[in-house]
């Protein structure tokens, strides 16, 4: 699949980039050879091949012990902030 110019425009408007006009053929090669090799995997037979649940199936990963390694110093904190809330931080509002 190839994108043109003018959708990669519109990718990046959605996007909130902001594209120099040298910058959008390297975008639209780049991603277009992403939707190829997407395209191309959508065409692979999986017909028979089971899911792979987990990559190390089999195996045992060692993971620590769940466990507190530092105290709670959420008060501390929130002592520097200019304002909290129910133990909560109170930002102002920068979406309408």
């Amino acid at each position: 699949m190839s994108l043109s110019s003018k959708q990669i425009e519109g990718i990046a408007h959605l996007a909130r980039l902001e594209l120099d006009a040298a910058e959008i053929p390297r975008y639209v090669d780049s991603l277009s050879s992403i939707l190829g090799l997407v395209s191309e995997l959508e065409r692979v037979n999986t017909d028979g091949i089971a899911p792979m649940a987990h990559p190390l199936e089999g195996q045992v990963q060692r993971l620590r012990a769940d466990a507190v390694s530092s105290p709670n110093l959420r008060q501390l904190l929130q002592a520097n902030a200019p304002q909290v809330d129910a133990g909560l931080y109170v930002v102002p509002k920068v979406i309408e």
